[in-house]
């Protein structure tokens, strides 16, 4: 009865471990000298993150670099909670993304649907929001429709935000709809791809894009798409659970506790309520860390693909009518996060208001992903100098660039 109860649990254990079931993957460790990295050189990062904390622009820190498909640094700093009690940071540690979902979450759902042929680039935004309004020439009368590609690299012409406190006065909290209603309508300030305005909103509408061609929620979506597929286990819209349990508190309300595991950004939480194309996705450094290594394979992590190889380097790429702005399709080329001396025209990335980043460089195979909630416990921290000093120090420890 013993013997036969063991071969029923193995077998078990056999079918969840063959269906991927009970271990999420992980990005395997190796050391920075057998990736072509100088470890004394890329230790210099402590430092940097330890200033930060010690100068009050941020409570705490996780790091994580990879190279060439392997973990070669990851370390927690400080604290990740400092009121109403303290708690130490550690390397588990859930993350609001704030406007780093734009990537993980919206664009790669969304480039998912182009390379499935369900949207085209080149679509009208009002081919699927009927009644999103085009820009018009004051002068002549003139319509130019606004496109996907224009949402995704910031060239629409739409505000960079909206006014949230109105919004909700009109239509009450939360009010999806009545934010798109207001998305539809509002002013827009320049022709498409003539400006460049980094807008929340583009990142909204292309959340209702891709809700009206599936017929399920961005947030739905995007976790059995996308982070289902790579096994990610505390990456996800409005967190639950053990992953709620992780997550890094954001600012202090009025009651006196902070925001945790609820979206920051007022336009993703008060009237998405956390299902939003510009915000609301938690994660931590490890399941950032195979993304990571997933575009930089091409779309694929140990088998598990998300995007195909071609579809990744579209993304890479600044499409052509918008190279002055310098944005991929949606990702950031050349900011601060990137520092000094990565390949300007290979690296790409994005930041979080909150204090998170996310940087990859195809050229050199090097992913840097540097969370912080520097919203905590007040909206007055700072992230941008220790980004800069620290890819700075990664790009700098390179000593084979092969």
């Amino acid at each position: 009865m013993k013997k036969t109860g063991f071969i029923l649990a193995l077998g078990l254990w056999l079918a969840v471990s063959c269906a991927g079931g009970l271990q999420s993957p992980v990005v395997p460790a190796s050391t920075p000298e057998k990736m072509g990295m100088d470890g004394e050189h890329l230790a210099l990062v402590d430092d940097v993150i330890w200033d930060a904390i010690q100068s009050e622009d941020i409570p705490g820190a996780v790091l994580a670099v990879v190279r060439h498909g392997k973990m070669v640094y990851l370390k927690a700093y400080g604290n990740r909670q400092l009121a109403p009690d303290t708690l130490p940071m550690t390397t588990k540690t859930v993350f609001d993304l704030a406007s780093v979902s734009k990537c993980v979450g919206t664009t790669l759902s969304i480039m998912q649907l182009i390379e499935r042929g369900q949207i085209r680039l080149i679509d009208p935004v009002d081919v699927y929001l009927p009644h999103f309004q085009p820009w018009v020439d004051k002068d002549t009368g003139r319509k130019t429709r606004i496109t996907i590609a224009d949402l995704l690299t910031h060239t629409s012409g739409l505000p960079a935000y909206g006014p949230t406190e109105e919004l909700i006065e009109k239509y009450g909290s939360p009010s999806p709809e009545g934010l798109l209603e207001y998305i539809c309508h509002c002013p827009r300030i320049y022709k498409p791809k003539e400006g460049h305005v980094y807008s929340c909103l583009n990142f909204i509408t292309l959340q209702h894009i891709l809700e009206k061609v599936t017929g399920t929620t961005l947030a739905a979506y995007a976790q059995e798409q996308v982070f289902d597929p790579l096994g990610l286990q505390h990456t996800m819209y409005n967190p639950q659970g053990e992953t709620l349990a992780l997550c890094a508190p954001t600012e202090l309300q009025e009651d006196g506790f902070p925001l945790v595991g609820k979206v920051h950004d007022p336009l993703a939480r008060l009237l998405n309520d956390g299902n939003s194309g510009n915000a609301g996705v938690f994660s931590n450094a490890e399941d950032l860390a195979v993304i990571a290594v997933a575009l930089l394979n091409g779309g694929t992590f140990q088998g598990r693909r998300i995007l195909g190889p071609m579809t990744v380097k579209a993304m890479e790429r600044i499409p052509a009518d918008v190279k002055a702005y310098g944005r991929n399709l949606g990702w950031g080329r050349a900011g601060s996060w990137n520092g000094d001396l990565f390949n300007p025209k290979t690296v790409y990335g994005h930041t979080g208001y909150t204090g998170t980043s996310m940087v990859l460089d195809p050229e050199t195979d090097t992913a840097i992903i540097l969370l912080a909630n520097r919203v905590h416990p007040h909206d007055d921290g700072a992230a941008i100098s220790m980004r800069t000093r620290v890819a700075n120090i990664v790009a700098g420890s390179i000593i084979k660039e092969g």
